[in-house]
């Protein structure tokens, strides 16, 4: 494969990590600083805190970078061959929530993924 496909295929990377890592994130920080109060006064209050926090800022700010790059993706392919691959993004953070956030993995889990990826691969091939 030639340099310049390898380039055009890292947008669609750049996109789906990006896109993990704020999830990832995101969860994490909700985790820590604990459930939205009831009411709308004190959530919104509760929310708008949480957009001062670095970490949620920097889930803000890959999911604007993970759009650059998809926007990079879409100059270099169709979207109906590209899009499958942000699927990707289903099987990474299943992945990475059990590892990095102790979440439960079950069969149910491990299925729904199997059969997206299944899903991906089929509507990647049928794109060529």
């Amino acid at each position: 494969m030639p340099v310049q496909r390898w380039l055009d295929y890292s947008f669609i990377l750049g996109m789906i990590l990006l896109t993990v890592y704020g999830q990832l994130i995101l969860k994490w920080r909700m985790d820590q600083v604990g459930p939205m109060p009831a009411g709308f006064l004190p959530g919104l209050r509760h929310l708008l805190l949480l957009l001062l926090d670095p970490f949620v800022v920097s889930s803000f700010a890959a999911a604007f970078v993970a759009s650059l790059a998809w926007m990079a993706a879409m100059t270099r392919f169709e979207l109906s061959y590209a899009y499958p691959f942000t699927s990707l993004n289903f099987v990474l953070v299943l992945a990475m929530s059990v590892w990095l956030l102790d979440e439960q993995l079950n069969l149910y889990k491990v299925a729904g993924v199997a059969l997206i990826v299944l899903g991906t691969v089929v509507a990647a091939a049928g794109s060529r």
